[in-house]
């Protein structure tokens, strides 16, 4: 791990922080990949990851790869943030306590700034709530406490937006009536999703491994069709849009051949499993919209949450991201390479340009 943090492409952080608490149970890891936009500003994943053989190592691992993620996230919707990310060690269904959460406040605050925390995978806005206690580097808190509330909502709001651009580049016309569009996972974001497909004369289909979640879409959208397996959603010989709004890594060797879509939009973070499978898309024909660009409105949420939330000047910058995703498009095009790599372009020119300045901490 020490060599991806100094050697490789995939490292370059400016700090990592392991925290404990051992009365609580806590065991974090926060890491803080740039600050040169501005606080670093990323959510909290809770998370057990009982697949790994060593799940310290997955956590740290994952908290770089999602603090880097954040980095290119913020400067390409246009935030004074760089980023970070925050992983706590555990099953939050079982270790998840009030003590928990304010000893995790009182790490994030000994920062001093440097690092904003929200939610992410496995903590809520009430999770906030508690965190912001003894912390006051929070967002995604209640209304109730001076927050925004569940940044889901700016989220599904980014994603469609995203995805009207997509469709204008790839079919020339930003319409989705009678797409077909394939959404896995109909959490948080993905329910909020189908929503909006629907009002814009969408043919929805959806998969998810929670019975319950895809029960309430279905009872809310009766017209919505589920089906048994991610597998049988993306080999869909009907499907136009393929939407990822789960975890991440879906788009690898096994996935990228089965896939039937023009174009993937969704909101899953950290979507590519490894470097390269941007151009197996590419190659394809397949249109991918960056992942950190698309389901960019939660952090335009919470970040707006810092300067005394205004839903409607929030949504106002969610809407840019239509705009971010053209230019993306029209880069790759005259760069000639994928538009993943053409995000990381133009994001990487903004932090570049914002290196060496004096930007204090709020």
């Amino acid at each position: 791990m020490l060599d991806t943090l100094f050697h490789s492409d995939q490292g370059g952080h400016e700090q990592v922080v392991l925290c404990q608490d051992r009365p609580t149970g806590l065991r974090a890891v926060i890491a803080v990949h740039s600050t040169a936009l501005g606080p670093a500003l990323g959510g909290t994943r809770f998370h057990a990851y009982p697949e790994a053989a060593h799940p310290e190592s997955a956590a740290l691992a994952d908290a770089l790869r999602l603090a880097r993620g954040m980095t290119y996230k913020n400067a390409l919707a246009g935030l004074d943030h760089g980023g970070g990310k925050a992983v706590i060690i555990g099953d939050p269904e079982k270790i998840k306590s009030e003590e928990l959460l304010l000893a995790y406040g009182r790490c994030v605050a000994a920062l001093g700034g440097r690092y904003v925390t929200a939610c992410d995978v496995g903590t809520y806005v009430a999770d906030m709530d508690v965190v912001a206690r003894t912390c006051r580097w929070t967002t995604g808190r209640s209304p109730e406490n001076g927050g925004a509330g569940d940044s889901s909502v700016l989220t599904a709001y980014g994603v469609f937006e995203a995805m009207l651009a997509s469709a204008e580049h790839r079919w020339g016309s930003p319409e989705l009536t009678g797409r077909t569009v394939g959404i896995a996972g109909v959490g948080k974001v993905g329910h909020l999703l189908v929503d909006q497909l629907i009002e814009a004369g969408a043919r929805v289909l959806v998969h998810d491994v929670n019975p319950d979640a895809v029960r309430r879409v279905l009872t809310a959208h009766p017209s919505v069709v589920a089906l048994h397996s991610e597998d049988e959603l993306i080999s869909d010989p009907s499907l136009d849009i393929y939407a990822p709004c789960a975890l991440g890594g879906v788009l690898n060797e096994h996935t990228v051949p089965l896939l039937r879509a023009g174009i993937v939009c969704g909101a899953a973070n950290n979507q590519l499993d490894h470097p390269g499978v941007e151009k197996d898309l590419a190659e394809r024909g397949i249109l991918y919209a960056p992942d950190y660009v698309v389901n960019s409105g939660g952090v335009i949420q919470v970040a707006d949450e810092l300067h005394g939330f205004d839903f409607a000047r929030a949504k106002t910058k969610a809407a840019d991201i239509r705009l971010t995703t053209r230019e993306i498009f029209q880069r790759a095009e005259s760069d000639g390479v994928p538009p993943a790599v053409a995000a990381d372009r133009i994001a990487e020119h903004r932090i570049a340009q914002a290196r060496g300045l004096d930007r204090p901490f709020a």
